[in-house]
């Protein structure tokens, strides 16, 4: 799945991305720090990962990661 991000903590790597279906969907420092990103900017494309419970595991720039 893919969104945009809305929110993004710089300090906690936590953040809220508003994803294609028009809903949003927050991700923990954890999710971030699986990218191996350094930083994201509000309005970025992401794609993410989660668990069959619906926990997001990983945030990644789409097509690179």
């Amino acid at each position: 799945m893919q969104g945009t991000v809305a929110t993004f903590d710089p300090q906690t790597h936590t953040g809220t991305l508003l994803l294609d279906d028009g809903s949003e969907l927050t991700f923990p420092a954890e999710a971030f720090h699986a990218s191996g990103l350094r930083l994201l900017r509000l309005g970025q494309r992401v794609g993410v990962e989660a668990a069959p419970d619906g926990q997001v595991t990983r945030v990644h720039l789409p097509g690179i990661s």
